[in-house]
């Protein structure tokens, strides 16, 4: 691991250099993970986990003494400083021992607060403080060998799990208690935690594509909508199915079967330099085409890695070539008001020739057949 962290502070230098920064502060725990090895958890605008400070030939973890020993285990490459009061006080002391005067900062993840903080401390030390967004992102977005097959267990441990639960589904179970056995399974199966809070919704509430799981009773033929994802090794897993207990009336069957074909025909037309635009035109233009325009709201998928929702998007909004390497989702979906939804997730990898898509697990709705 200390090559590839080696590697990662290289390429991470680059775009320093490119953007004249002669330091930069890292406080998204992902990103830190992923440029230090460091796993400590945080909470939104807490930075008491830690903060690394790279330059161009030196590079230092600050954190709190709870995660000394942590640091000093995982962050074999850096230098650990402890802070005894606020990161502000110790980062003005850190970037006045190296001489760092642009210093870029992640500012989709720093409050107005903290940057106020920063600038107080720093102001007199001559520092002027650059908003530096999706700098380490950029790197994130094409995996590794190594992070395609911890995806890819993440996601068989997650689908191991849907199996067992789906089959044991039967009329008058509640979504709570179904998203439990879901969140306790993959738990049990030994998964770090969740990529996100299990979805299952059922009958009118799969028309909602995040609905929260309620008491509402599953019943018989109608649509029961799983989206859930496990993370394992710091990497997520992300997969929606949609079942149904019984026969499917026509509805349903031609709901599910557009949206399995508007899966299938994204999925084909990926591999590297393809538009990530048009890989969703395809399969918004084909669920349209079949009468259901407007019932497709959200983008067609998104980027997977050490968070559930990365770059590249999938999207009508947002346009960008594809490259070897990055893993995203495919999750075309129809939602129909107090009828219900069905929207179909696999994850899948770039590459030049084509799509290798990660899953296991059926793309159907018969629990038998899974």
């Amino acid at each position: 691991m200390t090559e590839v962290i080696r590697e990662r502070l290289s390429k991470t230098r680059e775009l320093m250099a490119e953007k004249q920064l002669d330091g930069f502060l890292v406080l998204i725990e992902e990103n830190r993970r992923y440029l230090s090895g460091f796993t400590g958890e945080d909470h939104q605008f807490d930075e008491s986990a830690g903060a690394l400070l790279i330059t161009a030939d030196a590079q230092v973890l600050a954190t709190d003494s709870r995660f000394e020993l942590q640091a000093l285990q995982e962050a074999l490459l850096y230098e650990t400083v402890i802070y005894r009061n606020a990161l502000a006080k110790e980062l003005a002391a850190i970037v006045d021992r190296f001489h760092v005067r642009r210093l870029g900062f992640e500012s989709v993840r720093v409050s107005v607060h903290q940057h106020a903080n920063f600038q107080k401390e720093l102001d007199c030390k001559g520092v002027e403080l650059i908003p530096s967004e999706t700098l380490v992102e950029i790197l994130r977005q094409v995996k590794s060998d190594e992070e395609i097959e911890r995806t890819r267990a993440a996601l068989s441990l997650a689908e191991d799990v849907f199996r067992h639960v789906a089959k044991s589904l039967k009329p008058g179970m509640s979504e709570k208690s179904v998203a439990w056995a879901m969140e306790m399974g993959m738990r049990r199966a030994g998964a770090d935690g969740l990529s996100f809070p299990v979805i299952v919704a059922a009958g009118p509430n799969s028309a909602l594509p995040h609905a929260i799981p309620s008491d509402r009773e599953i019943q018989a033929r109608e649509p029961i909508l799983f989206d859930w994802g496990a993370k394992l090794n710091g990497y997520c897993s992300d997969t929606t199915r949609t079942v149904i207990i019984g026969t499917p009336d026509d509805t349903f069957l031609r709901v599910h079967r557009t949206v399995l074909e508007a899966q299938q025909k994204a999925i084909a037309a990926i591999k590297a330099g393809v538009s990530s635009k048009a890989v969703d035109g395809l399969a918004r233009d084909h669920i349209n085409q079949n009468g259901y325009e407007g019932k497709f709201g959200h983008g067609l998928g998104h980027g997977t890695g050490l968070a559930v929702h990365e770059a590249p998007r999938l999207s009508p909004l947002k346009d960008s070539l594809l490259e070897s390497g990055m893993i995203v989702t495919v999750e075309p979906g129809i939602y129909l008001p107090e009828w219900g939804g069905v929207r179909i997730e696999n994850q899948v990898v770039v590459r030049p020739e084509g799509p290798m898509s990660l899953n296991g697990l059926s793309t159907g709705y018969s629990i038998d057949a899974l």
